[in-house]
């Protein structure tokens, strides 16, 4: 079933600019309790970070997270986006174009509003799935 983006996407996105350190974004993510956050400047997507990032790109690489800026270990522009009337179908094409699980949401002129993921798409498409039931599962603490 296509719908619209904007009836699944999370609206409540986590967002820094990108001279944030990756200690206080991975804070963020624990007190958001999400895996990624929008790099943004001036209303404008810069990038995306997510858990994955800071492991790869920051603590794998010896970097110090308390003196690295996400700007630096972000996913680069450009980065793959979405609008808040695209499709559901577009998502998943763009997802498996891309390789990505999650894709930012902006409105006209670049400015972020929220994140779709390939969990939130999973439970609109097969709510039965392992993948939506994870999902919707209670994060661990």
């Amino acid at each position: 079933m296509t719908r619209r983006i904007r009836d699944v996407m999370s609206p409540a996105t986590a967002a820094v600019e990108p001279m944030t350190t990756v200690t206080r974004a991975a804070r963020l993510m624990r007190e958001r309790d999400v895996g990624d956050v929008l790099v943004a400047y001036d209303s404008d997507l810069f990038g995306v970070l997510t858990d994955r990032d800071i492991v790869l790109r920051a603590v794998a690489d010896g970097r110090d997270p308390d003196d690295t800026p996400v700007g630096s270990v972000c996913t680069p522009p450009p980065v793959v986006t979405l609008g808040p009337e695209d499709t559901t179908d577009r998502a998943v094409e763009l997802m498996r174009q891309h390789a990505v699980r999650r894709i930012p949401v902006v409105e006209h002129g670049g400015c972020p509003v929220g994140v779709v993921s390939l969990g939130d798409l999973a439970v609109l498409e097969d709510p039965d799935s392992p993948l939506a039931d994870i999902s919707r599962a209670a994060p661990d603490h």
